[in-house]
């Protein structure tokens, strides 16, 4: 259900990587860096066996399958809409990742959407996401709906959407339940009640006007400050392969997201390629790794340059990455993700 951190532990000898090199930052979640949403009942049912499939192929989850209800629900159908994710949260394979997207704080059928999903089918779900956050109020808000429900294990992901929010970035961030922080590119845009065009809203436009960008920033930032996952959000265009998978590169190469939306199967592997290290960069980081395992963590040189415990966070993080795009690692490597995935695959 969770792809959690690999626990302390003894790896090939010396200490595991994360143990080492994070600190307390190693009992924090590892997410797949692919967040995939359908909200119609085909699209759900196949997104859920893709998933499966993806993971066998893969070796393990590389995207959580998001069920919504915020968009997915037809008005006035609402606790039908919340029974059905239900119905199949509680249906799919425990190792699957099912999230659910509930309505806003805000919204009438907030509180019937925590106390159906998340009573009933809490212990099958990976988190819930929350839209239109605006403060650290709507989480407060949210964490009581979940405690009443009986699911108070559950962490949020929210979606940061407007101007307030994005002010505010930071303080949401800091909260102990957020996971992680998304971009609502669609109703940021719209929040500006015209200010910003619509082309703002476009795979291109939406990496070049300055606010726009501006609030991609501030949610990149206020995610590392905090340990927290940067989600980036959308592209509409979602028969352009390539606008989707130079949109990906540029949110993991140059604004610093490591995890992005989906909302077409034919998305998930151009956000897995943009995302994963190439081929010489897993290399380069396994041997740096492995060998400083082997130093006990002392610095050690590798071909010709130093490398330290500064080095050695940086490949781990990539060694991570590689992990969760479903990357080829070599058997050592694979170990330190046996306890996490319960196979040992990468």
């Amino acid at each position: 259900m969770s792809l959690a951190a690999p626990t302390a532990h003894k790896v090939g000898g010396g200490a595991h990587p994360r143990d080492v090199l994070l600190g307390a930052q190693a009992s924090g979640v590892a997410l797949p860096v692919c967040d995939h949403y359908s909200g119609v009942e085909v699209r759900m049912r196949k997104s859920l066996q893709l998933q499966a499939e993806m993971t066998q192929e893969f070796g393990t989850c590389v995207f959580d399958a998001t069920l919504d209800c915020e968009d997915g629900a037809p008005v006035g159908g609402e606790a039908e809409h919340a029974a059905l994710v239900t119905e199949l949260a509680l249906a799919a394979s425990p190792q699957a990742r099912v999230a659910v997207r509930v309505h806003p704080v805000d919204h009438a059928c907030f509180e019937a959407d925590i106390a159906h999903i998340a009573g009933k089918a809490g212990h099958r779900l990976c988190h819930i996401m929350l839209p239109k956050v605006e403060s650290v109020a709507d989480l407060e808000r949210a964490e009581r709906a979940l405690l009443n429900a009986g699911a108070a294990h559950l962490p949020l992901q929210v979606l940061i959407e407007s101007p307030a929010a994005v002010h505010r970035a930071f303080e949401i961030a800091a909260h102990p339940r957020v996971q992680s922080l998304s971009f609502g590119l669609m109703d940021f845009v719209s929040s500006h009640g015209g200010a910003i065009p619509a082309a703002g809203m476009s795979s291109e436009g939406q990496f070049s006007h300055p606010l726009v960008l501006r609030a991609k920033l501030e949610i990149a930032s206020a995610c590392h400050a905090h340990g927290k996952v940067p989600s980036h959000c959308v592209v509409t265009e979602f028969s352009d392969v390539q606008a989707m998978r130079s949109a990906a590169q540029r949110a993991a190469h140059q604004l610093g997201f490591t995890r992005m939306w989906s909302i077409h199967p034919a998305q998930i592997r151009p956000i897995l390629e943009a995302m994963a290290p190439d081929a010489a960069e897993i290399d380069q980081a396994c041997e740096i790794v492995l060998a400083a395992l082997k130093a006990d963590w002392a610095p050690i040189s590798h071909r010709g340059h130093l490398h330290d415990r500064a080095s050695y966070r940086f490949f781990w993080h990539l060694i991570e990455r590689a992990h969760a795009t479903g990357r080829t690692l070599p058997h050592d490597v694979r170990l330190f993700f046996a306890d996490s995935q319960g196979d040992g695959h990468a």
